[in-house]
């Protein structure tokens, strides 16, 4: 068996594992996610990059979450000639329907925008690419096939797949692979996708898994401790008080699926317990409300406390005066507001969608609090803030940043350092080869150490990507 590393190595997006095995008398091949690389030029050219064999050599992908960075490029493997399923859970299988769909449409304002800045002389460089239009996304929508956690099923013979929860985001499932090569026993194929942390907000604590033989983990964090929940909450209000106080507007560029509920449950939470004040929250994402509603529709896969807080508010929907915006006439007044706002806009990393306008409206005032609360991929304008740029180019003007900056990590729906090794101390036994990915190359090297020296287990890898390892 061998597993090829196509993303998600010595990076955090566009994750992609292809896995090939001897079954049957022939080489079958399959996917772990598809994801899109994000974060400035070179995940441009990334995305562009034809595959190392033909989309039509895939006999099926496995998807373990519908984030854009593992499922973003569906729709595009499917427009090359993959024509096989895709299993995912029943909620990832909903979030794709309003995830792929947003993202074409994005990418096609993009291109769109800029040919009309390239017309009026406006444009500098070269034009953004649609990676996939919406037809494509139907295309890729008409493969998937649902497998609920806890379900065993053959997907060909000698191959077995069964999906865990991971507790990162809604319908976020570890995959455990059971592979049977011809003439070999049975290797127990295990791939994390995303580890949520443990007790955070919204999720259930990701499945204990027992046994495996090869490990695929994330390391997103692998460098690096969150801070505690109570840390988190002081922090988060602190920084509404504050600003709040100064007649300021909070914005938070936050990810339509997991991260936006977490924020808003967060805000529902401290109200409820009389920490906040009442509080005007806008959630300015179309792709955000219909997630928000898609979370209420699989209520019983919330963890207990998010349920009460849920509860409580239907009982008190006047205890946080909550907007959802719809059309773009509405987001655009948003910038009119000059204080007293909570802005909740897509995308997480600041690099499309509506967050850019409101970016451009409040970066420049002094009493406004830009407040990150998810990871920020490298290149990314995200990432730029988070670094302490002085300014800005939003829309092909430079904007300056005034506003006060906030970093705050406890909410993140990725375990940190510890968080990961105790997920890893479920296993009974050290699987017989671990490959870490899914981190800048600092924090995949960090946990690959950790793991190690801590936990004593040998032959972990740290693949780089279009690398190819023998299991």
């Amino acid at each position: 068996m061998r597993i090829q590393f196509l993303g998600a190595a010595g990076e955090v997006t566009g994750s992609r594992h292809s896995v090939e095995a001897q079954l049957g008398g022939r080489p079958v091949r399959f996917m772990v996610d598809f994801g899109m690389f994000q974060g400035g030029r070179e995940a441009t050219t990334k995305n562009l990059e034809p595959l190392p064999f033909s989309a039509k050599e895939i006999d099926f992908v496995v998807l373990t979450h519908a984030h854009i960075d593992h499922s973003g490029l569906l729709p595009r493997l499917c427009a090359q000639g993959f024509t096989g399923p895709i299993y995912c859970t029943g909620a990832t299988f909903e979030l794709l329907k309003i995830l792929l769909p947003d993202s074409a449409h994005l990418q096609r304002s993009d291109v769109e925008r800029a040919e009309r800045r390239q017309k009026a002389g406006k444009w500098r460089g070269d034009l953004p690419v649609a990676l996939y239009s919406l037809e494509e996304v139907e295309l890729a929508l008409g493969q998937c096939e649902v497998l609920e956690y806890g379900k065993s099923l053959q997907l060909s013979d000698g191959i077995d797949l069964e999906f865990q929860n991971a507790g990162h985001i809604l319908g976020s499932a570890i995959a455990i692979i059971d592979i049977t090569e011809d003439g070999a026993s049975k290797k127990r194929c295990v791939f994390s996708g995303d580890i949520g942390m443990k007790g955070k907000l919204l999720m259930p604590d990701p499945a204990i898994i027992s046994h495996a033989d090869v490990l695929v983990v994330e390391s997103t964090y692998g460098d690096r401790l969150h801070k505690s929940m109570d840390e988190t909450e002081s922090e988060f209000i602190e920084v509404v008080t504050r600003t709040m106080s100064a007649h300021g507007n909070i914005v938070i560029p936050a990810f339509a699926v997991g991260r936006t509920q977490e924020i808003l449950f967060l805000l529902i939470d401290l109200v409820r317990r009389n920490l906040l004040p009442h509080l005007s929250v806008w959630v300015d994402s179309p792709m955000a409300t219909a997630a928000t509603h898609l979370t209420q529709h699989f209520f019983t896969q919330l963890d207990r406390e998010s349920q009460v807080t849920l509860e409580w508010f239907k009982k008190n929907p006047g205890a946080v005066d909550l907007r959802f915006i719809a059309d773009v006439e509405e987001s655009k007044a948003l910038n009119k507001l000059k204080g007293g706002a909570i802005i909740i806009s897509a995308s997480g990393m600041c690099d499309a969608g509506r967050i850019l306008h409101h970016l451009q409206s409040n970066l420049p005032r002094a009493q406004n609090a830009i407040v990150i609360t998810g990871f920020q991929a490298y290149g990314s304008l995200g990432r730029r803030l988070v670094d302490k740029a002085t300014k800005v180019r939003l829309f092909g003007e430079e904007v300056p940043v005034r506003a006060s900056i906030h970093t705050i990590g406890g909410l993140s729906a990725h375990a940190d350092q510890a968080g990961l090794l105790g997920w890893l101390r479920g296993f009974q036994s050290p699987p017989k080869s671990v490959f870490v990915v899914h981190g800048e190359p600092e924090a995949s090297a960090v946990l690959a150490e950790a793991i190690r020296t801590e936990l004593e287990w040998k032959n972990v890898a740290v693949p780089e990507r279009l690398h190819t390892h023998s299991c």
